[in-house]
Protein backbone atom coordinates (compact mmCIF):
# COMPACT_ATOMS: atom_id res chain seq x y z
CA UNK A 1 0.00 0.00 0.00
CA UNK A 2 2.74 2.42 0.74
CA UNK A 3 4.46 1.77 -2.59
CA UNK A 4 1.26 2.41 -4.50
CA UNK A 5 0.77 5.86 -2.94
CA UNK A 6 4.32 6.92 -3.73
CA UNK A 7 3.86 6.00 -7.36
CA UNK A 8 0.81 8.23 -7.71
CA UNK A 9 2.64 11.24 -6.26
CA UNK A 10 5.60 10.79 -8.60
CA UNK A 11 3.33 10.55 -11.63
CA UNK A 12 1.53 13.78 -10.69
CA UNK A 13 4.81 15.65 -10.41
CA UNK A 14 5.87 14.47 -13.86
CA UNK A 15 2.59 15.60 -15.38
CA UNK A 16 2.97 19.08 -13.86
CA UNK A 17 6.49 19.40 -15.24
CA UNK A 18 5.38 18.41 -18.72
CA UNK A 19 2.62 21.01 -18.69
CA UNK A 20 5.11 23.77 -17.88
CA UNK A 21 7.90 22.87 -20.28
CA UNK A 22 5.96 21.65 -23.29
CA UNK A 23 7.32 19.49 -26.11
CA UNK A 24 9.15 20.76 -29.20
CA UNK A 25 7.11 18.51 -31.30
CA UNK A 26 3.75 19.43 -29.80
CA UNK A 27 1.21 21.88 -31.28
CA UNK A 28 1.98 25.47 -30.00
CA UNK A 29 -1.04 27.15 -31.55
CA UNK A 30 -2.34 28.19 -28.18
CA UNK A 31 0.93 29.11 -26.60
CA UNK A 32 0.93 32.78 -27.74
CA UNK A 33 -2.02 33.70 -25.59
CA UNK A 34 -0.64 31.74 -22.74
CA UNK A 35 2.78 33.45 -23.00
CA UNK A 36 1.39 36.96 -22.49
CA UNK A 37 0.73 38.35 -26.00
CA UNK A 38 -1.41 41.56 -25.75
CA UNK A 39 -5.11 41.18 -26.13
CA UNK A 40 -7.13 43.22 -28.65
CA UNK A 41 -8.47 45.43 -25.88
CA UNK A 42 -4.96 46.38 -24.69
CA UNK A 43 -3.80 47.19 -28.25
CA UNK A 44 -6.60 49.73 -28.75
CA UNK A 45 -6.00 51.74 -25.52
CA UNK A 46 -4.00 55.06 -25.95
CA UNK A 47 -0.46 55.27 -24.57
CA UNK A 48 -0.24 56.90 -21.19
CA UNK A 49 1.24 60.48 -21.09
CA UNK A 50 4.20 61.21 -18.84
CA UNK A 51 3.21 63.08 -15.70
CA UNK A 52 3.52 66.88 -15.93
CA UNK A 53 5.83 68.14 -13.20
CA UNK A 54 4.25 70.62 -10.89
CA UNK A 55 5.53 74.20 -10.91
CA UNK A 56 7.03 76.04 -7.96
CA UNK A 57 4.80 77.37 -5.29
CA UNK A 58 4.07 81.11 -5.58
CA UNK A 59 5.95 81.69 -2.32
CA UNK A 60 9.11 79.96 -3.53
CA UNK A 61 8.90 81.69 -6.90
CA UNK A 62 8.57 85.08 -5.24
CA UNK A 63 11.84 84.54 -3.35
CA UNK A 64 13.75 83.82 -6.57
CA UNK A 65 12.04 86.66 -8.40
CA UNK A 66 12.90 89.17 -5.66
CA UNK A 67 16.50 88.00 -5.56
CA UNK A 68 16.82 88.39 -9.33
CA UNK A 69 14.53 91.30 -10.17
CA UNK A 70 15.32 93.87 -7.50
CA UNK A 71 19.03 94.22 -8.43
CA UNK A 72 18.05 94.83 -12.07
CA UNK A 73 15.77 97.74 -11.22
CA UNK A 74 18.25 99.20 -8.74
CA UNK A 75 21.19 98.96 -11.16
CA UNK A 76 19.29 100.66 -13.98
CA UNK A 77 18.18 103.48 -11.67
CA UNK A 78 21.76 103.95 -10.40
CA UNK A 79 22.98 104.92 -13.88
CA UNK A 80 21.60 108.41 -13.28
CA UNK A 81 24.18 109.01 -10.53
CA UNK A 82 27.21 108.63 -12.82
CA UNK A 83 29.20 111.86 -13.21
CA UNK A 84 32.25 110.70 -15.16
CA UNK A 85 32.86 108.49 -18.16
CA UNK A 86 34.57 105.93 -15.93
CA UNK A 87 31.70 105.76 -13.45
CA UNK A 88 29.16 105.69 -16.28
CA UNK A 89 30.84 102.67 -17.82
CA UNK A 90 31.07 101.00 -14.40
CA UNK A 91 27.36 101.50 -13.72
CA UNK A 92 26.40 100.07 -17.10
CA UNK A 93 28.61 97.07 -16.32
CA UNK A 94 26.83 96.62 -12.98
CA UNK A 95 23.46 96.78 -14.73
CA UNK A 96 24.66 94.16 -17.19
CA UNK A 97 25.86 91.94 -14.34
CA UNK A 98 22.47 92.26 -12.64
CA UNK A 99 20.64 91.30 -15.82
CA UNK A 100 22.96 88.34 -16.41
CA UNK A 101 22.45 87.21 -12.83
CA UNK A 102 18.69 87.41 -13.22
CA UNK A 103 18.78 85.31 -16.39
CA UNK A 104 20.97 82.70 -14.69
CA UNK A 105 18.67 82.47 -11.68
CA UNK A 106 15.33 82.55 -13.47
CA UNK A 107 16.13 80.89 -16.78
CA UNK A 108 15.68 77.29 -15.65
CA UNK A 109 12.98 77.84 -13.05
CA UNK A 110 9.62 76.19 -13.47
CA UNK A 111 7.34 79.06 -12.49
CA UNK A 112 3.87 78.44 -11.09
CA UNK A 113 1.63 77.17 -13.88
CA UNK A 114 -0.57 80.26 -13.94
CA UNK A 115 2.52 82.47 -14.30
CA UNK A 116 4.51 80.41 -16.79
CA UNK A 117 3.86 82.50 -19.98
CA UNK A 118 4.65 85.78 -18.21
CA UNK A 119 7.76 84.27 -16.63
CA UNK A 120 9.09 83.10 -19.99
CA UNK A 121 8.41 86.52 -21.51
CA UNK A 122 10.24 88.24 -18.66
CA UNK A 123 13.33 86.02 -18.99
CA UNK A 124 13.46 86.58 -22.75
CA UNK A 125 13.16 90.35 -22.23
CA UNK A 126 16.09 90.20 -19.79
CA UNK A 127 18.20 88.42 -22.41
CA UNK A 128 17.45 91.12 -24.98
CA UNK A 129 18.23 93.85 -22.45
CA UNK A 130 21.66 92.33 -21.91
CA UNK A 131 22.43 92.85 -25.60
CA UNK A 132 21.24 96.47 -25.47
CA UNK A 133 23.50 97.23 -22.52
CA UNK A 134 26.47 95.90 -24.50
CA UNK A 135 25.56 98.29 -27.32
CA UNK A 136 25.31 101.21 -24.89
CA UNK A 137 28.72 100.46 -23.39
CA UNK A 138 30.17 100.61 -26.89
CA UNK A 139 28.47 103.99 -27.42
CA UNK A 140 30.08 105.33 -24.24
CA UNK A 141 33.45 104.04 -25.38
CA UNK A 142 33.25 105.84 -28.73
CA UNK A 143 31.77 108.94 -27.04
CA UNK A 144 28.54 108.99 -28.99
CA UNK A 145 26.86 108.93 -25.56
CA UNK A 146 28.56 111.20 -23.06
CA UNK A 147 26.39 111.61 -19.94
CA UNK A 148 24.11 109.51 -17.77
CA UNK A 149 21.09 111.46 -19.05
CA UNK A 150 22.01 110.62 -22.64
CA UNK A 151 22.46 106.95 -21.77
CA UNK A 152 19.08 106.77 -20.04
CA UNK A 153 17.38 108.65 -22.88
CA UNK A 154 18.83 106.22 -25.42
CA UNK A 155 17.87 103.29 -23.23
CA UNK A 156 14.33 104.61 -22.89
CA UNK A 157 13.95 104.78 -26.68
CA UNK A 158 15.03 101.18 -27.19
CA UNK A 159 12.68 98.31 -27.93
CA UNK A 160 14.63 96.25 -25.40
CA UNK A 161 13.82 98.57 -22.50
CA UNK A 162 10.18 98.86 -23.55
CA UNK A 163 9.98 95.07 -23.81
CA UNK A 164 11.50 94.55 -20.36
CA UNK A 165 9.19 97.11 -18.80
CA UNK A 166 6.11 95.53 -20.38
CA UNK A 167 7.19 91.99 -19.50
CA UNK A 168 7.89 92.99 -15.91
CA UNK A 169 4.52 94.71 -15.63
CA UNK A 170 2.74 91.65 -17.04
CA UNK A 171 4.43 89.41 -14.48
CA UNK A 172 3.70 91.83 -11.63
CA UNK A 173 0.03 91.86 -12.62
CA UNK A 174 -0.17 88.12 -11.97
CA UNK A 175 0.19 88.69 -8.27
CA UNK A 176 0.93 91.51 -5.88
CA UNK A 177 3.96 89.63 -4.60
CA UNK A 178 5.67 89.74 -8.01
CA UNK A 179 6.14 93.50 -8.08
CA UNK A 180 9.96 93.19 -8.06
CA UNK A 181 9.77 92.36 -11.78
CA UNK A 182 8.30 95.79 -12.56
CA UNK A 183 10.74 98.45 -13.80
CA UNK A 184 9.92 101.82 -12.25
CA UNK A 185 12.61 103.80 -14.09
CA UNK A 186 11.30 106.65 -16.26
CA UNK A 187 14.11 107.70 -18.60
CA UNK A 188 14.31 111.31 -19.84
CA UNK A 189 13.58 112.16 -23.45
CA UNK A 190 16.43 112.78 -25.86
CA UNK A 191 16.98 116.52 -26.38
CA UNK A 192 18.97 118.88 -28.62
CA UNK A 193 19.74 121.96 -26.49
CA UNK A 194 21.98 124.79 -27.68
CA UNK A 195 23.17 128.05 -26.14
CA UNK A 196 23.39 131.32 -27.98
CA UNK A 197 26.61 132.00 -29.82
CA UNK A 198 29.12 133.78 -27.57
CA UNK A 199 27.34 132.84 -24.32
CA UNK A 200 29.78 132.96 -21.41
CA UNK A 201 29.26 129.68 -19.61
CA UNK A 202 31.68 130.39 -16.76
CA UNK A 203 33.73 133.44 -15.74
CA UNK A 204 36.13 133.46 -12.79
CA UNK A 205 39.30 135.29 -13.73
CA UNK A 206 38.60 138.44 -15.72
CA UNK A 207 39.49 142.11 -15.60
CA UNK A 208 42.24 142.56 -18.18
CA UNK A 209 42.51 144.07 -21.63
CA UNK A 210 43.24 140.89 -23.61
CA UNK A 211 40.80 139.31 -26.02
CA UNK A 212 40.35 135.99 -27.77
CA UNK A 213 38.48 135.45 -31.05
CA UNK A 214 37.22 131.90 -31.66
CA UNK A 215 36.21 130.61 -35.07
CA UNK A 216 34.23 127.41 -35.25
CA UNK A 217 33.97 126.21 -38.84
CA UNK A 218 33.09 122.66 -37.80
CA UNK A 219 29.80 120.77 -37.93
CA UNK A 220 29.15 120.82 -34.17
CA UNK A 221 28.80 123.48 -31.50
CA UNK A 222 31.70 123.91 -29.11
CA UNK A 223 32.77 125.32 -25.76
CA UNK A 224 36.23 126.85 -25.31
CA UNK A 225 37.77 127.03 -21.83
CA UNK A 226 40.84 128.95 -20.70
CA UNK A 227 42.80 127.63 -17.72
CA UNK A 228 45.24 129.76 -15.75
CA UNK A 229 47.32 127.36 -13.73
CA UNK A 230 44.78 124.84 -12.40
CA UNK A 231 41.93 127.32 -12.21
CA UNK A 232 39.34 127.76 -14.91
CA UNK A 233 39.27 131.38 -16.01
CA UNK A 234 36.49 131.60 -18.60
CA UNK A 235 34.37 129.34 -20.83
CA UNK A 236 32.46 130.50 -23.90
CA UNK A 237 29.95 128.77 -26.17
CA UNK A 238 30.58 128.94 -29.92
CA UNK A 239 27.99 127.63 -32.34
CA UNK A 240 29.02 125.72 -35.44
CA UNK A 241 29.87 127.87 -38.48
CA UNK A 242 30.12 130.88 -36.16
CA UNK A 243 32.67 133.21 -34.54
CA UNK A 244 32.68 134.44 -30.94
CA UNK A 245 34.90 136.84 -29.04
CA UNK A 246 35.91 136.87 -25.37
CA UNK A 247 37.24 140.12 -23.92
CA UNK A 248 38.55 141.37 -20.55
CA UNK A 249 41.09 138.57 -20.28
CA UNK A 250 43.55 139.16 -17.48
CA UNK A 251 47.30 139.00 -18.12
CA UNK A 252 48.85 135.57 -17.78
CA UNK A 253 49.55 132.34 -19.60
CA UNK A 254 46.51 130.23 -20.41
CA UNK A 255 46.02 126.69 -21.59
CA UNK A 256 43.15 126.35 -24.06
CA UNK A 257 40.74 123.41 -23.97
CA UNK A 258 37.70 122.87 -26.17
CA UNK A 259 34.88 120.36 -26.44
CA UNK A 260 32.35 119.86 -29.21
CA UNK A 261 29.17 117.84 -29.47
CA UNK A 262 25.38 117.82 -29.58
CA UNK A 263 22.80 118.75 -26.91
CA UNK A 264 24.57 120.97 -24.40
CA UNK A 265 23.47 120.39 -20.81
CA UNK A 266 24.27 123.65 -19.08
CA UNK A 267 23.77 122.18 -15.59
CA UNK A 268 26.32 119.45 -16.32
CA UNK A 269 28.43 121.81 -18.47
CA UNK A 270 28.80 119.11 -21.08
CA UNK A 271 27.54 117.95 -24.43
CA UNK A 272 25.50 114.80 -23.94
CA UNK A 273 26.12 113.17 -27.34
CA UNK A 274 28.86 112.87 -29.97
CA UNK A 275 31.37 114.66 -27.78
CA UNK A 276 35.06 115.35 -28.37
CA UNK A 277 37.64 116.74 -25.95
CA UNK A 278 40.86 118.45 -27.03
CA UNK A 279 43.40 121.04 -25.99
CA UNK A 280 45.89 123.18 -27.84
CA UNK A 281 49.44 122.07 -27.20
CA UNK A 282 50.79 125.62 -26.88
CA UNK A 283 49.65 128.05 -24.20
CA UNK A 284 48.43 131.55 -25.03
CA UNK A 285 50.28 134.40 -23.27
CA UNK A 286 48.28 137.57 -22.57
CA UNK A 287 50.32 140.64 -21.71
CA UNK A 288 49.65 144.32 -21.35
CA UNK A 289 52.48 146.81 -21.87
CA UNK A 290 52.50 150.51 -21.17
CA UNK A 291 54.62 153.27 -22.71
CA UNK A 292 54.54 156.98 -22.31
CA UNK A 293 52.14 157.34 -25.21
CA UNK A 294 50.29 154.08 -25.59
CA UNK A 295 49.02 150.84 -24.12
CA UNK A 296 49.43 147.51 -25.90
CA UNK A 297 47.67 144.24 -25.08
CA UNK A 298 47.39 140.76 -26.52
CA UNK A 299 44.70 139.63 -28.93
CA UNK A 300 44.57 136.07 -30.17
CA UNK A 301 42.51 134.17 -32.73
CA UNK A 302 42.03 130.40 -32.67
CA UNK A 303 40.13 128.07 -34.99
CA UNK A 304 38.48 124.92 -33.67
CA UNK A 305 38.43 123.12 -37.01
CA UNK A 306 41.50 122.27 -39.04
CA UNK A 307 42.49 124.93 -41.57
CA UNK A 308 45.14 125.04 -44.24
CA UNK A 309 48.22 126.87 -43.00
CA UNK A 310 47.18 126.63 -39.34
CA UNK A 311 50.06 126.61 -36.87
CA UNK A 312 48.33 125.51 -33.66
CA UNK A 313 48.36 121.83 -32.88
CA UNK A 314 45.77 120.16 -30.70
CA UNK A 315 45.56 116.75 -29.05
CA UNK A 316 42.80 114.61 -27.56
CA UNK A 317 42.10 114.76 -23.84
CA UNK A 318 40.70 112.08 -21.58
CA UNK A 319 37.08 113.15 -21.02
CA UNK A 320 37.41 112.78 -17.27
CA UNK A 321 40.44 115.12 -17.27
CA UNK A 322 38.62 117.88 -19.13
CA UNK A 323 37.94 121.01 -17.02
CA UNK A 324 34.19 121.10 -16.43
Amino acid sequence: MITSRLTVVSLAAMLALAACTGDNGSDNSGSAAASGAPSQASQDSPPSSPPVPAGMTPEAYQIDLDTAGKPVGAALAAIAKARTFKSLDQRIQKAQDAVDGAVDRLGDLQAPAETSPQHEGYVEALRRMDGELVTIRDAISDQSLCTSAAVLARLGKSDEFTGLKEAGAALADKGGNYSSAAIGLKPPKERSRRLGNGTVVSSRIRGGRGSLTIKNGGTQDGVVTLLKGKQKAVSVYVRKKSTARVSNIKDGSYRVYFTTGADYDRAARAFTRNCTFERFEDSLPFRTTYTATQVRWSTWTITLNRVKGGNARSSAVNPDDFPS
